[in-house]
């Protein structure tokens, strides 16, 4: 078993603007209120990306502090994906809900999102 790795650094940033409507367009979802999966197996390693309706968090500062906890969520439980070899995947977390969250809820919805996806 490879040592975990507990980062998200600029390879596994989902940026490409063809990739990510590929993901919308082809790609499955799953949810675990207020988060949000797509997802869609590629040829390339695995790629994550977070979002924040406008809707929802008008102030730029709030959806700027809740994508940063999605992130630091993601880092932190992404081993759970990596342990059951799920690479090639391209990932778009979504925050849903209109209320501000804290960072111990969004971990354990976080946890409960993948435990989902690599259930179903």
């Amino acid at each position: 078993m490879e040592k975990e790795r507990y980062t998200y650094n600029k390879a596994e940033k989902l940026k490409s603007q063809k990739a990510i409507e590929q993901l919308f367009t082809e790609g499955k979802s799953v949810s675990a209120y207020p988060l949000r999966l797509v997802y869609l197996k590629t040829d390339t390693n695995l790629k994550a990306g977070v979002s924040v309706s406008k809707r929802n968090f008008k102030r730029a500062v709030d959806r700027i502090r809740i994508k940063r906890l999605l992130r630091e969520a993601y880092r932190l439980n992404k081993n759970m994906l990596l342990n059951n070899n799920v690479e090639n995947y391209s990932f778009m977390i979504l925050y849903t809900s209109k209320d501000m969250p804290d960072f111990r809820f969004l971990e354990t919805k976080m946890k409960a999102l993948f435990t989902k996806f690599l259930t179903q």
